[in-house]
């Protein structure tokens, strides 16, 4: 767990300002924000921070943006509550709080010099985007990149500009899918399940990486395409987002055992998590 440069206690939020809001989908926007005293956020990829509003309470979110990017960090936010709700209804210049950012982040120095195999499903694509970003912005760090996501259908599509970028980037190997069509006379891409992009995919188990970060549901499928093409659970790398709420350990709502995702993860490598129970 990390804390927030420049500020001593985990417990109180740092103002912050948004920058921008962008729509992604219906339901969700991006948040672009600043911290008001100027300082970095200092996270890594990975990571999240809790948002808090007054009068609404506090929620964590993960950073979908790189920490080598421009001193600002963006948040992508589904509206799903009363909090998000009011989020969704604010504007540039408002102001919002901020703690963190918390957890543990995907683990750089293990996945440098390896190639690396992105996939995401739904909303997982917000924190995946750090790394993407990361990786994009240091490519002389990383072999070969793969990036394989799913989406319920092209409207629920998160960052489809980004997702246009890479796929049209020489550095990135980016296929998409969608679950559904019927409603899209427009889309002539994949449709079916994120899986279905797995069995095709040419990587050599021993210097490749898969990491992971979408809906539960997706994870035992997923790992199981992974494990035919004899990549080992030491290879593998979940993002468990599930039911954290303080962020530090306290409430004890996000425990896997004897694990906080909130502190011991959010990211875990599967042979650390697989024989525990309820963990994927």
């Amino acid at each position: 767990m990390t804390d927030s440069p420049c500020h001593s206690s985990l417990y109180l939020p740092f103002e912050c300002e948004i920058v921008s809001v962008t729509d992604l989908t219906p339901g969700e926007k991006l948040f672009r924000v600043r911290r008001k005293d100027g300082a970095p956020l200092g996270h890594l990829p990975g990571q999240f921070v809790q948002l808090s509003l007054l009068g609404y309470g506090e929620a964590p979110i993960s950073v979908a943006s790189s920490p080598t990017r421009d001193g600002l960090f963006e948040l992508g936010v589904r509206r799903a509550g009363t909090l998000t709700g009011a989020l969704h209804r604010m504007n540039a210049g408002d102001t919002i709080g901020i703690r963190g950012p918390f957890g543990r982040p995907f683990d750089l120095p293990r996945l440098r010099g390896q190639d690396l195999v992105l996939i995401s499903g739904g909303c997982g694509l917000a924190p995946m985007r750090s790394l993407i970003q990361y990786c994009e912005d240091r490519p002389d760090e990383f072999g070969t990149i793969a990036i394989l996501y799913g989406a319920k259908n092209r409207a629920n599509t998160l960052f489809k500009e980004d997702l246009a970028a890479w796929q049209s980037s020489a550095r990135f190997a980016c296929s998409l899918t969608v679950d559904n069509s019927s409603d899209d006379q427009c889309y002539s891409g994949n449709v079916g399940l994120i899986t279905a992009l797995i069995p095709p995919l040419a990587f050599v188990p021993e210097k490749t990486i898969a990491v992971i970060v979408g809906p539960p549901p997706m994870y035992r499928a997923v790992i199981d395409e992974l494990k035919k093409l004899r990549l080992p659970a030491g290879r593998i790398v979940l993002s468990l987002e599930r039911q954290m709420r303080c962020g530090v350990g306290k409430c004890g709502h996000c425990t896997i055992e004897h694990l906080y995702c909130c502190q011991d993860g959010p990211v875990f490598w599967l042979n650390e998590i697989e024989h525990l129970r309820g963990a994927v």
